[in-house]
């Protein structure tokens, strides 16, 4: 569990090992003297935003390396704290000297994500900013990059904020009616008025809940499951998509027995592909637990590429549309020689997307990855949107918008307000939860959210 006393000085490296330029922080109170001990030049009288040029010198006097120091003083730094970067050579043993001076020296090594913990501690940033650092850093494709830096640059915090004042505004004025309740008629908070404001309130809250599922997709990967009768092209497709042999391409039924994936962005999103086994009757008992496992990820899968080679049967379309109800269906004709095939397609399966390809030779594999984003509708990321991508944020507006529900409700049914309220300050405290501002945190919860972040961090 993360050490929440301040008073110690923490160290560690900041950069992936291996590279030209290695950089270890260092934080607290005592950063800058403690740096300065192990430093060829004078630090302490330092003007705060500076870099000083020296060396690290050892415990024989011994130059360890020529480096460049970059002075934090507080508040004005990540952490809140007096604070130092060293920019050494990246040596996994000039980093790993550096380190020992400073723990000699009276330092602690970092424990994972306790320099942003302490940014949280010290007021530099909210938890949901916090937790923003660890995606960015995750980030992977445009769309998670925009969202995470959106929210570190607080687009939640800010929004929260708005809906905070006014929940605040109305808990103020019900709470002065209980002040006079000795006069009933007296009515500070005009009922109709309340109603419409909480509904505005609860309409935000529905929106961020509702941003959930395609900041859950743009995050993990949009999954696409690649399905068909056996010897359709389905494994050709996926190494077309992908522009890589990645699947065993054979004339043989039933070549893939297991699930092949790999990922890919459209459009600035991750989409992950997933070739299976061939849909057929078989006897073969591996090849059974490969066709178990093509349904159970067509039942996971956010779009379904049906590739055919024939029109498939009345019985075979409504068995499929029936397991895709929950998933954007897209058929695939993958034989250059059938493009009569194609047209037939489109006038049978009318209300079901067709596209005609050649997985050989990449022939429209674009428009097919157009009409793929297209199913997945997911739209469109800026940094200043807001997107919701956490499950515990999700969690908290989830209990957020139960309280506005019984709000309204004991609004329509004329309930006193005290009770009226208890459920706003129930609200105010889930959305409070989200930012950790405005409740007490309880240790564990913040242990679980640092955890999760790498050392240096």
């Amino acid at each position: 569990m993360i050490d929440i006393d301040n008073n110690d000085t923490i160290c560690a490296v900041a950069t992936a090992a291996g590279g030209a330029i290695g950089v270890i922080r260092v934080s607290g109170p005592d950063a800058i003297s403690l740096t300065d001990s192990i430093f060829s030049r004078n630090l302490q009288d330092a003007s705060p935003n500076t870099i000083v040029y020296g060396n690290i010198v050892g415990t024989n006097n011994d130059i360890v390396d020529e480096v460049l120091v970059s002075i934090f003083r507080k508040p004005h730094s990540y952490t809140g704290e007096d604070s130092t970067e060293i920019s050494c050579h990246g040596s996994r043993y000039i980093l790993s000297r550096v380190m020992q001076l400073l723990i000699s020296a009276g330092c602690r090594q970092a424990q994972p994500g306790e320099f942003t913990r302490r940014a949280f501690c010290n007021g530099k940033l909210d938890l949901s900013q916090a937790e923003a650092v660890a995606d960015l850093i995750a980030s992977t494709n445009e769309a998670t990059h925009h969202i995470a830096l959106g929210q570190l640059r607080g687009n939640i915090t800010n929004t929260l904020s708005l809906l905070r004042d006014q929940l605040l505004k109305m808990t103020s004025l019900l709470e002065l009616e209980l002040d006079f309740s000795d006069h009933e008629e007296l009515e500070f908070a005009d009922r109709s008025q309340l109603r419409q404001l909480a509904e505005e309130i609860d309409s935000r809250i529905v929106k961020m809940i509702s941003s959930f599922a395609s900041g859950q997709a743009i995050k993990k990967g949009v999954p696409v499951a690649i399905v068909g009768k056996t010897n359709v092209g389905k494994s050709t497709l996926l190494n077309a998509i992908l522009g890589e042999q990645r699947a065993i391409v054979s004339d043989v039924h039933g070549t893939t027995r297991d699930i092949i994936e790999d990922a890919i962005d459209i459009r600035g999103v991750t989409f992950r592909f997933i070739d299976t086994a061939g849909l057929r009757t078989t006897t073969d008992e591996i090849e059974q637990i490969g066709i178990g496992l093509t349904y159970r990820k067509l039942n996971e899968a956010t779009v379904v590429l049906w590739v055919v080679d024939e029109m498939p049967t009345a019985s075979e379309t409504a068995e499929m549309t029936q397991r895709c109800r929950n998933s954007q269906l897209i058929v695939v004709n993958n034989k250059t020689d059938r493009k009569n095939l194609v047209e037939s397609l489109k006038e049978e399966l009318k209300d079901i997307p067709v596209i005609g390809i050649s997985a050989r030779c990449g022939e429209n594999i674009d428009s097919l990855q157009d009409m793929i984003f297209e199913a997945a509708d997911i739209q469109s990321v800026t940094a200043n949107d807001v997107v919701v991508t956490s499950s515990r944020h999700y969690e908290s507006l989830q209990r957020s918008h139960e309280s506005m529900m019984r709000t309204i409700e004991g609004i329509d049914l004329g309930i006193s307000a005290d009770l009226l309220s208890e459920d706003l300050r129930s609200c105010l405290e889930s959305m409070s939860e989200i930012t950790g501002r405005g409740i007490i945190t309880s240790n564990e919860v913040l242990s679980n959210i640092f955890s999760h972040f790498c050392i240096g961090k």
